[in-house]
């Protein structure tokens, strides 16, 4: 087990005020450089001393990445715009319902007023191992510490475990792939754009990271296109404590009707994954049916179909299932909700 020392070791720090400095520091110090957003994900591996990067380029000065501004019939938000500031826009209020309160689901009031949506979509796992310094797969070793025996992995994958069994914790990514976001991405060499559905990685593309940001890449802004606004939504999070707690699981789903029946949906959960999971045959299977409690019960057994329990996790399946049921249902459970 790795010591807890709760100082920070000495490292260069960089403040710079656009994105082309920033990416131009990365691109100079290479992998000695650590990107920090909100810190609320950095400062943890720093006090731990688990990471240990000669350079911190702080974001905190860009306001070019900050904020939330119209963009045709959708919006686009910079990343380094806080939750808080995101779940109180109007914009996000009157047409994307389902992000202010993926945003609202996270952590505590006080890591929202510094947490930033691009810090929340791009940490790092948070496999009590992994975090702890123990060698594991992701850490570069030969082992997955979550999956023995003996080992305490409650919080862990139900699906996609490939050596690695660690999820993805982000309260706000199964809203940006419901709403079909799109992940602008900066770096020395130009820009990028992949979807929010292909931002998030598992272990068999890349075992060391969740996301395709690679060395010397900063997520910039998100994009969010006009197709879902004031669509049907319903978002659920299962924590242990309903303040501060990474999900147990979490779903997003966004719903256009034709009168009493389904026209199309998108549905995501995460928490039961390395990478946040779409719910395509599920989605498939509910267009044209009614939005009930029978379509939902037959969705729920499907979306869990290929589930596969660890020792102290097995308790997801039957989460998972009645999240998908419920939020297919609609009503009060969770946070219904038509903007």
């Amino acid at each position: 087990m790795a010591v807890i020392h709760d100082v920070m070791p000495a490292f260069e720090l960089f403040q710079p005020t656009s994105i082309e400095d920033a990416v131009a520091l990365l691109a100079t110090h290479g992998a000695d450089a650590w990107v920090m957003a909100g810190g609320m994900d950095s400062f943890d591996w720093l006090k731990d001393r688990i990471r240990k990067p000669k350079v911190v380029v702080e974001l905190g000065a860009i306001d070019a990445m900050k904020g939330v501004k119209a963009s045709g019939d959708g919006i686009e938000i910079g990343a380094m715009t806080t939750l808080t500031e995101l779940a109180r826009h109007p914009l996000v209020k009157e047409k994307f319902h389902v992000l202010l309160q993926g945003a609202e689901a996270a952590a505590s009031p006080q890591i929202r007023n510094q947490g930033t949506i691009g810090g929340n979509l791009s940490q790092d796992a948070r496999c009590w191992y992994y975090r702890a310094g123990w060698p594991c797969y992701r850490a570069g070793g030969n082992i997955c510490y979550a999956d023995t025996p003996t080992a305490v992995n409650r919080e862990h994958a139900i699906f996609g475990a490939d050596r690695c069994v660690a999820v993805n914790p982000s309260d706000t990514a199964p809203a940006m792939i419901a709403l079909d976001a799109q992940m602008v991405i900066r770096s020395a060499g130009g820009e990028r754009v992949v979807s929010a559905q292909d931002y998030f990685i598992g272990p068999g593309t890349d075992i060391t990271r969740l996301t395709v940001l690679q060395p010397g890449e900063i997520l910039t802004a998100i994009r969010i296109p006009g197709t879902w606004a004031g669509a049907e939504f319903y978002t659920e999070k299962v924590a242990d404590r309903k303040v501060w707690d990474f999900p147990l699981v979490n779903i997003a789903a966004a719903f256009k009707m034709s009168g009493a029946n389904i026209e199309r949906a998108r549905i995501v959960v995460n928490a039961v994954a390395a990478r946040p999971m779409r719910l395509e045959a599920v989605e498939a299977f509910v267009a044209g049916k009614p939005r009930n409690e029978e379509t939902g019960a037959a969705a729920g057994e499907m979306a869990v179909q290929g589930a596969v329990a660890l020792a102290h996790n097995g308790y997801k399946i039957p989460m998972m299932r009645n999240l998908v049921k419920r939020a297919i249902r609609g009503g009060d459970n969770g946070w219904a909700s038509t903007s």
